[in-house]
């Protein structure tokens, strides 16, 4: 359970993190992605970022 909620954690992390690149627009790739300088895809990769370090954290824990 332990290394299943790290892999994830780490997962939640990068995907959030490549969702407030894209929705700043600091990645631009896919060049054809609706993400790009969106706002809300900011905030959503924020609210996933958070879930993913809770997971790590919670993972670490036990």
């Amino acid at each position: 359970m332990r290394t299943l909620l790290l892999t994830t954690g780490a997962f939640a992390v990068a995907i959030g993190l490549l969702w407030i690149g894209q929705g700043t627009g600091y990645v631009n790739w896919p060049q054809s992605s609706f993400m790009i300088s969106q706002a809300q895809w900011a905030y959503y990769g924020t609210a996933l970022g958070i879930v993913g370090l809770l997971m790590i954290v919670f993972a670490r824990r036990r």
